[in-house]
């Protein structure tokens, strides 16, 4: 079984920065992509950034590009979230989740990937 522990989430100030990291261990750690998503109180799951495990492809959702950059170790089976500029906007808890194969489900949607993390809050004050 595969396990995602994200570490790294806080309380910061606008315009100050964080970096989550989130840590795969288990069995047969392969997969073709891992992503970040956040949620925030009363809202849907939202894709923010992903990255595949090999060729290191990257995609943000709009409303973090320029601002937030997820980068892996494939050394250390973890994967990054570097957010900077943040908004009271960020609010959200964040999930890392890993898709073992590319499949038919888009990349910005919950069911293309097979494993989730806890998640790891992270609060930014006006």
């Amino acid at each position: 079984q595969v396990q995602l522990v994200e570490s790294g989430g806080g309380l910061v100030q606008a315009g100050d920065s964080l970096r989550l990291s989130c840590a795969a261990s288990g069995r047969a750690l392969s997969w073709y992509a891992m992503g970040w998503f956040r949620q925030a109180p009363g809202k849907e799951r939202e894709f923010v950034a992903r990255i595949t495990w090999s060729g290191g492809r990257t995609n943000y959702a709009d409303s973090v590009k320029g601002r937030f950059t997820i980068s892996r170790d494939s050394a250390k089976n973890t994967m990054y979230l570097q957010m900077n500029s943040l908004k009271p906007e960020d609010t959200a808890v964040y999930f890392c989740a890993a898709d073992r194969v590319l499949g038919g489900n888009s990349y910005m949607s919950i069911r293309a990937y097979d494993y989730w993390g806890q998640g790891t809050q992270v609060t930014v004050s006006s």
